[in-house]
């Protein structure tokens, strides 16, 4: 073991000890002395191989990971309880030695949702020594895809824009994606609704974040998905949406699905409820059913929107506090544990930030039980082999994660939720789009 694992503390106390070991043999002559020291330096040498050993087996390996997201500014409704439950879960893991005396040494930096900042943390993370990534925002993911295959990291974002896994090999989405959660929203429109081909426009952020699925359903459509896309909205500032829900109204659009954030989404569902637009119950004739993919709904919409919120369908890959099961009791057990408050605790994104947690620590932990040393090269490997019989069965989700070498979309079904009694409930069970295979 080398002498670079001890530490200073360490290295004082043998320095004092040779000190006394020495000091002893001063008084002696000849040969005598010259036995008596190499004696003690045998001992001495003893001691330092045992303490240095000991020392570093009580210290373990410490593996450094590192998250830029937003925590302020920009999407921060979803950044900032995302960045709790990443920083929550690895906490677990350290303080519970899930990885015995090993641990996860995170780095958490707020970007404000801004690329250049992303990029000069994602850089001094580098410096640091990091063997993953978890990166956060769409714009960055795809900003930084370049840099993530030169320096050959596994990254894990928060987004999950299909167009980060083009010409990509580094990056692997945690759940299916904004498409493939837009088109399975579009095919439940087709199976339930009555009448006409249905009439759907697209709510989506202005960023590459919410364009992201638009493309996508388009060629669903033309692969024989039966909707109608008469308009795509890329939403504003603007605090009131009367305008454009009339305009949509004019045009017969009978369904909205929305990609962005809850915020947005929240003041929409308020000015339609005032305009007595919104649907009570799915596909409500003469009004408008609304839905949304992952970051435009839970329990924060609810809190936004009120009871606005009710009849709003949504769906994503994790399972909700609102609903009983294993996940959710001890997702609010690890909110307890570290002082969060209700709302944190019951955040899907809160969920979401665990989640990413879990995998990381899920790969770190299989490397180490091969015997292998953990690096990005062998994190990388670790995770392609994620799938059939390793799968990675989390609790934090409706189905198990996988990944392969030609599939980085880690859970590969849905859940369908829709907002009843202010509460978000599941509608039928997991399931998978079947356009999405059609249009890859």
């Amino acid at each position: 073991m080398q002498d670079c694992c001890r530490s200073d503390k360490d290295r004082e106390k043998t320095g004092k000890l040779l000190l006394v070991f020495w000091g002893n043999t001063t008084t002696k002559k000849g040969g005598n002395m010259k036995k008596h020291k190499m004696m003690f330096f045998r001992i001495l040498m003893s001691f330092v191989v045992v303490l240095s050993f000991a020392t570093s087996i009580q210290a373990g390996e410490v593996y450094k990971l590192a998250l830029s997201l937003a925590i302020t500014g920009p999407t921060s409704d979803a950044g900032n309880p995302y960045a709790k439950g990443v920083e929550d879960y690895f906490r677990f893991v350290n303080d519970t030695k899930l990885l015995g005396d090993d641990k996860i040494e995170c780095t958490i930096r707020d970007d404000q949702y801004n690329t250049d900042v992303t990029k000069r943390n994602f850089e001094d993370f580098l410096d640091q020594g990091i063997v993953l990534y978890l990166n956060y925002s769409t714009g960055s993911t795809m900003g930084l895809k370049r840099d993530f295959e030169e320096e050959k990291i596994p990254v894990i974002p928060a987004s999950f824009h299909a167009g980060n896994l083009v010409d990509s090999t580094y990056i692997f989405l945690p759940i299916a994606s904004y498409s493939e959660q837009t088109i399975g929203l579009a095919e439940y429109i087709v199976k339930n609704h009555k009448g006409d081909k249905p009439k759907v426009a697209l709510f989506v952020h202005p960023s590459a974040f919410g364009r992201g699925p638009v493309d996508d359903l388009a060629k669903a459509a033309k692969a024989g998905l039966n909707i109608e896309i008469v308009e795509v909205v890329e939403h504003g500032q603007d605090l009131d949406n009367t305008a454009m829900l009339k305009r949509l109204k004019s045009k017969g659009v009978q369904y909205v699905l929305s990609q962005t954030v809850q915020s947005p989404v929240a003041t929409m569902l308020k000015d339609a409820n005032s305009l007595g637009y919104a649907a009570k119950t799915f596909g409500e004739a003469g009004k408008i059913t609304f839905m949304g993919a992952h970051y435009t709904g839970g329990n924060d919409l609810i809190a936004l929107a009120g009871a606005a919120a009710e009849n709003f369908f949504w769906t994503t890959s994790y399972r909700l506090t609102s609903e009983k099961s294993a996940g959710a009791d001890a997702q609010l057990a690890l909110a307890k544990k570290y002082g969060r408050d209700d709302k944190a605790a019951n955040s899907h994104n809160y969920t979401n930030g665990i989640m990413v947690a879990q995998v990381a620590t899920e790969v770190i932990k299989r490397v180490r039980e091969k015997g292998q040393q953990v690096t990005r090269s062998s994190l990388y490997e670790e995770l392609n082999q994620m799938n059939g019989a390793k799968a990675f069965q989390a609790d934090t989700t409706v189905g198990p994660v996988t990944y392969s070498k030609t599939d980085h979309a880690g859970v590969d079904v849905l859940q369908l939720y829709r907002v009843d009694g202010g509460v978000f409930r599941s509608v039928g069970v997991p399931f998978s789009s079947e356009y999405i295979k059609k249009i890859k």
